[in-house]
């Protein structure tokens, strides 16, 4: 292949740092349509927070280019598909992002060129559903004229130790000797390098196991934990002693949001049922762990009734709003559904979080929040997301002196805790 060109679609949490790694070797352009957002990274600033400052900084003036203007991708060879993949409200899957940046790239696609994609899908998304839509724009016909791949996304939000040049990344192509190619592209600028797959669904189907995976296992320890709640026993402590056992598997009960997790396995339920199969333990996985934010308040509720306290009116704190500790990302915080089963008793709900934007929390959710620690006094306090910021001072302080402290992360001081997940 002659000298490769690359263009990044979709800058997020995902498509940024994948352009800043490939600007290192490669010419790179990164294409997004929110001009807020390129005006920002071009400044020099991630408001996602995932490419530092200094960092995006350097690769500017090393050549990465941040753009909406379609025109400036058009001479690239090697595009590289890194959108949103949702879900709608009735939990089905919405390929619009996907659609969307297959006419993007059949509008500038030349023979000979590679489109790869890297947004999570169900087996059979990329050459089904994206690639007919490239053809059909671009008037070029698939593994003829120009051809694919598949290389799933495995950004952490919030992990700086994971970070994407060390993530060992799957590839696929649509013929042998593509996926060569873009295996040894992908393999250029990572330390850990590549697995191979034997062709873009086997890709495909590695990506969704992975997080439907934790869910199940997540699920598995909020029931348990719902169960050991119900008996009086500390479901921490039960965890801490099986972990004793070398091959026991530790995990800890939780709330499951994000982007990944809990709107994944959506994509793989939806296409068993397709082919006639129904996937009993991941649906109950996915209705037991969106479920758990109404679980955790009535939890919380029971708390200050045993403590003889009135919920209705009360005044509650809840540290945290972003779906998990350390970064700005809000995407499908389950935080929100313990707000709205507390706000069915008490208008008088403060959300204090210091990493999430304000603004951006208002428009996603209607809810106000503060990023600075609130002066007044709580009638309960629930820990809702384990922010480093959140260990540097006395929960206890923020509540009245009869106040409940709920731990849902289980990071809290025993002796300080009313009640944990």
């Amino acid at each position: 292949m002659k000298e490769i060109k690359i263009a990044v679609i979709g800058l997020g949490y995902v498509g940024l740092p994948l352009a800043r790694l490939f600007s290192t070797k490669y010419k790179t352009i990164g294409y997004d349509m929110n001009k807020e957002r390129v005006d920002a990274l071009t400044a020099g600033h991630d408001a996602t927070l995932e490419v530092s400052d200094d960092l995006l900084k350097h690769a500017i003036e090393q050549g990465l280019v941040c753009t909406t203007d379609l025109e400036k991708i058009r001479n690239c060879n090697f595009y590289i598909v890194a959108v949103p993949t949702p879900v709608d409200e009735n939990n089905r899957p919405d390929l619009r992002p996907l659609w969307g940046a297959s006419e993007t790239v059949g509008k500038v696609i030349s023979k000979g060129d590679i489109v790869v994609y890297e947004s999570t899908v169900y087996p059979g998304v990329t050459e089904e559903e994206c690639l007919p839509v490239v053809e059909k724009v671009s008037g070029l016909k698939f593994n003829v004229d120009f051809f694919a791949g598949y290389s799933p996304e495995r950004i952490n939000p919030g992990d700086k130790e994971h970070t994407v040049e060390k993530i060992k990344k799957v590839t696929s192509g649509s013929t042998p000797e593509v996926a060569d190619i873009i295996d040894g592209i992908y393999n250029s600028v990572l330390v850990n390098g590549t697995h191979k797959a034997p062709s873009i669904k086997v890709a495909e189907a590695s990506k969704i196991i992975e997080n439907s995976q934790r869910d199940v296992n997540i699920a598995f320890m909020n029931e348990l934990a719902k169960i050991f709640n119900a008996m009086g026993i500390d479901t921490h402590d039960v965890i801490e002693a099986a972990s004793s056992k070398w091959n026991f598997i530790k995990l800890n009960p939780g709330l499951v949001g994000g982007h990944c997790i809990s709107v994944d396995p959506y994509y793989l339920i939806q296409k068993a049922q397709v082919y006639g199969v129904l996937p009993r333990v991941m649906f109950s996985a996915r209705r037991l762990n969106d479920g758990m934010g109404a679980y955790v308040a009535e939890q919380a509720i029971k708390c200050m009734n045993k403590k003889g306290l009135v919920v209705k009116d009360s005044k509650i704190l809840l540290l945290g709003i972003t779906f998990k500790e350390n970064c700005p990302d809000i995407r499908n915080t389950k935080v929100v559904d313990i707000y709205h089963t507390l706000s069915e008793y008490t208008n008088n709900i403060v959300v204090f979080d210091p990493w999430a934007n304000a603004a951006k929390v208002k428009n996603a959710y209607k809810i106000d929040i503060v990023n600075k620690v609130p002066k007044e006094k709580f009638d309960m306090a629930i820990l809702c997301v384990a922010h480093n910021e959140f260990l540097k001072f006395n929960v206890r302080d923020l509540v009245k002196e009869d106040g409940v402290i709920y731990d849902v992360k289980g990071i809290l001081p025993r002796d300080m805790i009313d009640g944990r997940l």
